[in-house]
């Protein structure tokens, strides 16, 4: 396990900016406390930037009323930020993940606008850019992460207007419909303005946030440039568009082949009765990701008698999410009282219908359970991209395995040879279970020959590599050169290029 060493304050050329920084802290067995790298695809694609470019990542550290001086940990410079119990409340729990997170995936919950919480939010938004601004070199490129610092780019450009600046939102940006419902809406929408090239995860993703820009600010926009003029600052351009995340596919496939992960998942089957098909569900425990639907679906499928508890197991790993929101809470309740309907119902001495589980697994014993796993289900009611689909596809080294996939995640842009499905529709979701249990050897296997090369071909570092390859191009003044005609073919160009090589 990695230990942590402290570093004087230190400026710098690339700097990475989030709400949590990539080490968790943890006790070792001598009672020491230390940093372990933090599990993510984010960590994944970023390291070996931050190595090549001796970068800083600025990040809370996990817990309350934590004060740390900057240190060094597994040869990266982290510089955390503390949150009083608070402002985790407010700014986390609260504007983060009860007002902008239900916003940002369609309404699925209610939000909750207040305005302590937005004021918290603010007021650590700020904090964050101004140990960024202290910690960047002249000249530095800064790289903003998601919906908990929507605020940071304007801050940073307001403090340092010599910083070249990107902003990555991972999950929806929500049509102007439902965006507009948010009081402070046009301070976000300038927040983000800050910021030199913004990303998202999908195409129309990025046309709800212009569409929004030119509602709020009458900046004007064609493709992905924006012009920007906000006070009297001077006027910019700002590149808004699509970067699909991806994960490290590699390493996935390499833990996939070892002899020990697949003995493991006959080990899983062996476990379950032997069933002739598992299906699988990993989420986290949230309202996004559609777990009731699947349930309500496989429930229905086994009453009607067209499928049996004896030949088919579903396995639902949710892990806990957010555990002190009363929705949460609310979640949980509801999807433990259906497992155990449906397994008193249909569930036999020997084979439960689902087996559930309420807590994560490290990265080893997922991909044991993907190798277990004959269908793979992706329900989400709306997901920026959802990760766990691409995971499944490149553990299948096998190229067997039948991926259902709902067509509001990100991923169901990219991986069109899953079973696309619409989750709210349960009749075709329960077809859709059957076409994937029936479906012949041959099938399967040119279904996942072509999303495995979609998964290899674009993974996580092309996705960190073409952002930063259309920040630096920011960062030289190309686009501010060019007519919007001309952008639109230079991004082409450059990503297309990126491809060939």
């Amino acid at each position: 396990m990695p230990s942590a060493t402290h570093a004087a304050p230190l400026e710098y050329d690339f700097v990475v900016v989030s709400n949590r920084l990539p080490v968790d802290r943890v006790v070792d067995a001598d009672g020491i406390d230390a940093w372990a790298p933090s599990p993510g695809g984010l960590v994944t694609a970023l390291e070996p930037v931050m190595r090549d470019a001796d970068g800083a990542w600025v990040g809370w550290a996990g817990q309350p009323a934590l004060e740390l001086d900057p240190f060094e940990s597994g040869g990266i410079h982290l510089v955390p930020i503390a949150l009083s119990a608070d402002e985790i409340e407010n700014y986390y729990e609260g504007f983060s993940n009860d007002t902008i997170w239900p916003l940002y995936h369609d309404v699925i919950e209610s939000p909750g606008y207040h305005r302590v919480w937005w004021e918290s939010y603010v007021a650590v938004n700020q904090r964050f850019a101004d140990a960024t601004a202290a910690v960047s070199a002249q000249g530095a490129t800064v790289w903003v992460q998601d919906y908990q610092l929507q605020l940071v780019p304007r801050m940073l450009r307001i403090a340092r207007p010599d910083l070249t600046i990107g902003f990555f939102n991972h999950i929806p940006f929500p049509p102007y419909g439902i965006f507009s419902q948010l009081p402070w809406r046009t301070q976000v929408i300038e927040g983000l303005l800050g910021a030199d090239v913004i990303g998202f995860q999908r195409v129309a993703d990025a046309s709800n946030f212009s569409r929004a820009v030119r509602r709020l600010t009458g900046n004007p926009t064609r493709g992905p440039a924006i012009e920007v003029s906000l006070g009297t600052e001077p006027t910019r351009r700002v590149i808004a568009k699509s970067f699909p995340i991806s994960i490290d596919a590699r390493s996935f496939e390499a833990l996939a082949r070892e002899p020990r992960i697949q003995a493991r998942a006959r080990e899983i089957r062996e476990g379950l009765g032997n069933p002739r098909t598992v299906m699988l569900g990993v989420d986290r425990l949230d309202y996004t990701k559609g777990i009731a639907h699947r349930m309500k679906a496989f429930g229905e499928l086994l009453a009607e008698g067209r499928l049996n508890v004896e030949d088919v197991t579903l396995v639902q790993v949710a892990s806990p999410s957010r555990e002190r929101v009363e929705a949460y809470m609310n979640l949980r309740d509801e999807i433990e009282l259906t497992v155990g309907r449906i397994n008193g119902d249909y569930g036999t001495m020997s084979h439960q219908a689902i087996s559930y589980h309420h807590h994560g697994y490290p990265r080893d014993e997922m991909v044991a359970l993907y190798l277990a796993a004959d269908v793979m289900l992706v329900t989400a009611l709306r997901d920026g991209m959802n990760l766990v689909a691409k995971e499944y596809v490149a553990s299948r080294f096998d190229e067997d395995g039948v991926l259902i996939l709902s067509e509001f995640t990100g991923a169901s842009d990219e991986l069109k040879r899953a079973l696309l499905i619409n989750p709210h529709d349960i009749d075709g979701l329960k077809d859709a279970i059957l076409a994937a249990i029936a479906m012949p050897r041959r099938e399967r296997a040119s279904r996942m020959r072509t999303l495995r090369r979609r998964v290899h071909e674009f993974d996580v570092a092309r996705w960190s590599a073409d952002f930063l390859t259309t920040l630096d191009q920011a960062k030289r003044g190309r686009f501010q050169r060019m007519s919007p005609t001309e952008l639109v073919d230079e991004l082409e160009w450059t990503l297309d290029s990126r491809k060939a090589h």
